[in-house]
């Protein structure tokens, strides 16, 4: 069976920011997510790669590498992923609006 976006996005709730008791989801760190078939992969095995495009909750996060190795992690534990990549850009930069309901009540604001 394929693996989705929504696949994707739900095993990268379990990916956190050290600094910050809220999964990258909630924080609306992730921008996209591209899946792709792996061409050598055989019709009925096909494993699929999958790149994510995120940013982080500000330039110079001494974190950054750390959070993007765990959001790599992560995905390749899903079955049926050949490999992921992750793509940190700055632009949009991250905000409060793309925080969540979850995670705005989690970090108290209204």
């Amino acid at each position: 069976m394929p693996v989705t976006e929504q696949d994707v996005m739900t095993a990268l709730k379990d990916c956190y920011d050290p600094e910050i008791p809220v999964n990258i989801v909630d924080l609306g760190l992730i921008y996209g997510v591209k899946i792709q078939p792996d061409a050598a992969g055989a019709q009925t095995d096909r494993r699929q790669d999958i790149e994510v495009e995120m940013t982080l909750t500000a330039p110079g996060c001494p974190a950054h590498t750390q959070i993007s190795q765990q959001v790599k992690d992560r995905i390749e534990q899903l079955p049926g992923v050949n490999s992921a990549s992750v793509n940190v850009v700055w632009s949009p930069p991250s905000t409060p609006e793309r925080l969540s309901q979850a995670a705005r009540e989690k970090l108290g604001i209204v």
